[in-house]
């Protein structure tokens, strides 16, 4: 119960500010919320069922090796956010006149190719990974990891105009960046001490 709380925290945290919230609000414009959901939805059960694999063949290592290796992976993801976090804030106008009128199944089908490519290295993909590698409880990880990203995206769907204008993005990468950074000093103590 602890990995699925700490992972749901954990990659919440991340994702809220991320390209995932953002990508899932522009496809909410475009097509009909049930479909983007669904495909994305879809993308990340897929994204997480490969982090964790990663993850769990992580855990055949050496414990010194896995907390370096999962250090690594938090440094990544805290440098990500980091980034994005303190980079120039870029507004951009979204069209919301233009909706497309698709059907289900391709709307839910381009919905899950956008997400899915967009997860690809993402700080999300890398911490449930490391995650998995330090609780060894692919299970419990994957799915807090799923339910979190699925949080997100209903987030996006349902409300995600008003939340992107009331709390400041860069804000919200920040304290995420630097609850990856405290997991890499933690991971990396691991490593050095074993």
């Amino acid at each position: 119960m602890l990995a699925l709380a700490t992972t749901f925290a954990v990659i919440f945290l991340a994702e809220l500010p991320d390209k995932t919230m953002v990508a899932t609000l522009v496809l909410t414009t475009r097509y009909r919320a049930w479909p983007v959901f669904l495909g994305v939805v879809s993308a990340f059960a897929v994204q997480c069922v490969v982090a964790v694999a990663f993850g769990s063949v992580l855990t055949l290592l050496p414990d010194r090796l896995v907390a370096a290796v999962v250090a690594a992976l938090f440094g990544i993801g805290a440098f990500l956010l980091l980034r994005e976090g303190f980079s120039k804030d870029e507004t951009t106008e979204q069209d919301a006149a233009g909706r497309i009128a698709a059907p289900f199944w391709r709307s839910a089908i381009t919905s899950f190719g956008v997400l899915f490519a967009a997860e690809w290295g993402d700080a999300s993909q890398l911490a449930t990974a490391g995650l998995t590698a330090r609780f060894g409880s692919p299970i419990a990880v994957g799915l807090g990891a799923w339910l979190a990203l699925t949080a997100v995206a209903g987030i996006a769907v349902l409300v995600g105009r008003r939340i992107a204008g009331r709390i400041p993005t860069h804000l919200i990468q920040r304290v995420a960046g630097f609850v990856f950074a405290a997991f890499t000093a933690v991971a990396l103590w691991t490593a050095i001490t074993g």
